[in-house]
C-alpha cells in the first residue's frame, strides 16, 4: 500500500523549482513560451509566478508571445477570476 503524500501549503518554493516550469513543451502548436507561461500561471502561486517571469526573460523567452490567434497570456487568462495579480506581474515584468 502507497504510504499518502503531505500536502504542503504555503510552503517556500525553491528557485530550482520554479525553473522547472521552464522545461514542458506543447504537445501542439502553442508557441513553447506561451505554454510555458501557461502551465507557471496554472501551477505557481503570485508571488512564486514573478520569481518564475524573471527566470522566463533572463532565459531569452519572449513575455509577447502570441498564439495562431494574435494572442498572447494576458489575453487568454484575462477572463478568470484569480487572473489580476498575475496580469500585473506581467505587465510589471514587460517594463
Amino acid at each position: 500500500m502507497r504510504k499518502e503524500k503531505k500536502q504542503v501549503i504555503g510552503g517556500e518554493v525553491s528557485d530550482e523549482s520554479i525553473k522547472l516550469f521552464l522545461l514542458p513543451e506543447p504537445a501542439d502548436d502553442t508557441p513553447p513560451a506561451l505554454h510555458k507561461l501557461i502551465k507557471a500561471y496554472r501551477g505557481l502561486r503570485v508571488d512564486d509566478f514573478k520569481r518564475f517571469l524573471e527566470c522566463f526573460v533572463e532565459a531569452g523567452h519572449d513575455l509577447g508571445v502570441r498564439n495562431a490567434k494574435g494572442e498572447d497570456f494576458v489575453d487568454l487568462i484575462r477572463d478568470q477570476r484569480q487572473a489580476e495579480p498575475y496580469i500585473e506581474a506581467v505587465e510589471a515584468a514587460r517594463r
